[in-house]
């Protein structure tokens, strides 16, 4: 099995943006070096957040342990009595990615 884990680093949290849903903001946050800065939207009733708070973030290719495919499964079959990556996170967002923007050299 091959390392399921794509991008691992750990985020502080710096604008909150909550004007156009109910229940969702979209949070800003850069790492420490601030080499990386990343945007995402996240249900803030599920997971309430405040600025300068920091954010372990996790991409990965499945929520299998051992780096499996999900073979199609929803997060919530994967974790039927098997452990997961998301066992270890408070809030996972699971799925394809919706939208990135293009950048230059490795900026997305």
């Amino acid at each position: 099995m091959s390392d399921a884990n794509l991008f691992s680093d750990t985020f502080t949290l710096t604008t909150i943006n909550a004007a156009k849903y109910d229940r969702v903001a979209r949070l800003s946050a850069h790492t420490e070096n601030g080499d990386t800065s990343l945007t995402l939207d996240v249900n803030t009733e599920l997971f309430p957040c405040t600025i300068g708070d920091r954010l372990q973030i996790l991409l990965a290719s499945t929520l299998s342990l051992d780096g499996s495919k999900d073979d199609g499964k929803g997060w919530r079959d994967v974790g039927r009595g098997e452990a997961s990556v998301a066992d270890e996170y408070d809030y996972v967002c699971h799925g394809k990615i919706y939208r990135f923007e293009e950048g230059d050299d490795e900026n997305m």
